[in-house]
């Protein structure tokens, strides 16, 4: 297996390891959408971003967090979760990206790079783990060409207090190298 956790570029996008250089961009970034939040685990807003921000950071051994870049601007963020060498599995997840490339194709672009990466390092399986209020991050997974493979129920609950059902999705090293072909 090699080294997952690395810098990635294509052209303008570009995923750096966080660090601290990021904290701003980051911070402007999640403030673009304030709304989000209240589908995902964590909230980034306002006074929550500080210490999710510093969770972050603390990164290894189960989320190793990305920054993610357009042209030098910080644009959001990724992670590599649960990465586990011996499974050879690892989840895609802790996306987000600002309103305004919603749609445009950049989280497809994204998570190619990601998915290609993993599997060039020798992962023969991607996870992807979405709220099933999330019918927009759902969709873009299938548009990756994942399979679904279930709901886990009252997966976990989120810091609004809502307990979450978890839809599992994955990609198959074979399944994403026959779809690039």
């Amino acid at each position: 297996m090699g080294e997952l956790y690395v810098p990635l570029s294509d052209g303008v996008l570009v995923l750096e390891p966080l660090s601290e250089t990021h904290r701003e961009g980051l911070r402007i970034a999640c403030a673009e959408d304030r709304d989000i939040w209240q589908i995902y685990p964590f909230s980034y807003a306002g006074n929550a971003f500080d210490p999710q921000f510093e969770r972050m950071l603390a990164g290894p051994p189960q989320r190793c967090c990305y920054t993610v870049m357009q042209a030098g601007v910080v644009v959001g963020m990724t992670a590599w979760i649960d990465d586990n060498p011996a499974f050879q599995s690892v989840e895609i997840g802790n996306s987000f990206i600002v309103p305004h490339l919603r749609g445009s194709g950049f989280n497809t672009r994204l998570k190619k790079l990601m998915i290609d990466h993993a599997v060039a390092q020798g992962y023969r399986r991607i996870v992807f783990k979405v709220d099933q209020v999330n019918g927009r991050s759902q969709a873009a997974v299938l548009k990756l060409g994942c399979t679904q493979e279930g709901i886990l129920r009252a997966e976990r609950i989120t810091w609004t207090g809502r307990v979450r059902d978890t839809v599992i999705f994955s990609i198959l090293a074979d399944e994403w190298k026959a779809l690039q072909s």
